[in-house]
């Protein structure tokens, strides 16, 4: 099958991308390399996947001329791009126009793929709001720009799935995905760095009760790309996948300092606004319609995070 991946560079589309490979897939990946992050990680993950066979364009979605480039005989889309978490230096503006326009853009260009058997939104656990915890057709509360358009954008794929004939389309919802390539900003990947050094880990006031459903970014991919094959099953679905495990940050603190052997120091910072306060993912329906059941440990997550640390970014 031939399938775009849209941002291939990033820490989930990358590892999608490899696993697609290696399924014997051939593979397009595209990525805007927005400097929201270091530009050097995201070609080192891009370069892996050209290693493998995969090709990577650079291309920015917000551009309706640039998909011009793109060939129109795909038979899959996974799209990952966004504007991702919850970022001061983003403004509304930035997520808007890259997960909301950017879906839009692509959604005209998947028209053109005529043999196109499903769209596959890459939804987040953060639409449902500051706790997510229910099934999917609980009535969604985002409490954050990010969450407020990945809703939006979620329901423009759908939407098209509803009024277009044949136009297929699922929308999956991820949960605190954590491994190798985890962005430098997000949690595990910076308590790690910061522990190494011996420097105090930023922990917003309150935070470390909150609870998490820590995935490890292998069991993910196993989920997304089960999609191949059950289009009929996942057609219009909203799915989440992610791990019923549930974590505290704080024993995510504890696992990361077993693993690295040393004490965290933490520095109090206040609290963030659009946090979420519990997510608990309920795979019921993922286990139902694609035998989803997520395996890896939060300590085999944080060592095999460790492992790709200590080889790429000391």
């Amino acid at each position: 099958m031939k399938i775009l991946i849209t941002g291939a560079a990033g820490f989930i589309g990358s590892h999608c991308a490899e696993r697609l490979l290696q399924m014997g897939h051939e593979l397009v990946g595209v990525d805007n390399f927005s400097s929201y992050y270091s530009t050097d990680l995201k070609a080192k993950n891009a370069d892996a996947v050209k290693a493998m066979g995969g090709k990577m364009i650079t291309l920015d979605l917000r551009n309706t001329e640039a998909l011009e480039v793109l060939d129109t005989d795909f038979n899959y889309i996974f799209h990952f791009a966004a504007q991702p978490g919850l970022s001061k230096t983003a403004t509304y503006e930035d997520y808007f126009s890259n997960n909301v326009e950017g879906t839009a853009n692509l959604l005209k260009f998947a028209e053109t793929s005529k043999d196109l058997k499903l769209f596959v939104n890459i939804g987040t656990s953060s639409i449902y709001g500051l706790e997510a915890t229910s099934p999917e057709d609980t009535i969604p509360k985002p409490a954050s720009d990010y969450g407020f358009t990945k809703q939006m954008a979620e329901h423009l794929v759908l939407s098209k799935q509803k009024i277009t004939l044949e136009f297929k389309a699922c929308s999956l919802r991820l949960y605190s995905v954590i491994g190798p390539r985890e962005r430098p900003e997000k949690m595990y990947t910076k308590l790690i760095d910061l522990g190494l050094k011996g420097e105090p880990f930023p922990l917003f006031e309150g935070s470390e009760k909150h609870l998490r459903s820590f995935t490890y970014v292998g069991d993910i991919i196993d989920g997304v790309t089960s999609v191949i094959g059950n289009e009929d099953k996942v057609d219009g679905e909203i799915i989440n996948l992610g791990t019923e495990a549930e974590y505290t940050t704080k024993q995510g603190i504890e696992a990361v300092e077993k693993v690295i052997g040393k004490s965290i120091t933490l520095e109090i910072k206040p609290k963030r606004a659009g946090d979420q306060l519990r997510t608990k993912a309920n795979i019921d329906k993922a286990r139902k319609l694609l035998d989803y059941n997520p395996q890896t440990t939060l300590l085999e997550s944080v060592e095999a995070q460790v492992k790709w640390f200590k080889a790429n970014c000391l």
